[in-house]
């Protein structure tokens, strides 16, 4: 813990849509830090609202190297030009009709 007291929060439970290979990367830096998917987040968002940079030398070093495994080749000038397929729009289980199953009689 740093000189600052600590901070009581409220976490609240989200669903979002990310690109799938920055999802891996975040997730495999996240697991190299010990912490938690959304932790990692957190600080990220928190060091950028104040114009930090959230990683030093050696974790940008490894987040190259995950970003080579998992064939990551966006960067921050992608994120004005990212467009979802026509299939991914629709999600996993839109475009098809769901039948329901008769119960027991």
């Amino acid at each position: 813990m740093t000189t600052e007291s600590a901070h009581t929060i409220e976490r609240v439970q989200t669903g979002i849509r990310i690109e799938k290979r920055i999802l891996k990367v975040l997730k495999a830096v996240a697991e190299y830090h010990d912490f938690t998917l959304g932790n990692l987040l957190e600080g990220i968002v928190l060091h950028a609202f104040e114009g930090k940079v959230p990683f030093g030398a050696e974790s940008l070093a490894r987040i190259g190297q995950l970003k080579r495994v998992y064939g990551l080749d966006l960067t921050a000038a992608s994120s004005h030009t990212l467009r979802e397929s026509e299939s991914e729009k629709l999600g996993p289980a839109r475009g098809r009709r769901r039948t329901r199953r008769a119960g027991p009689a």
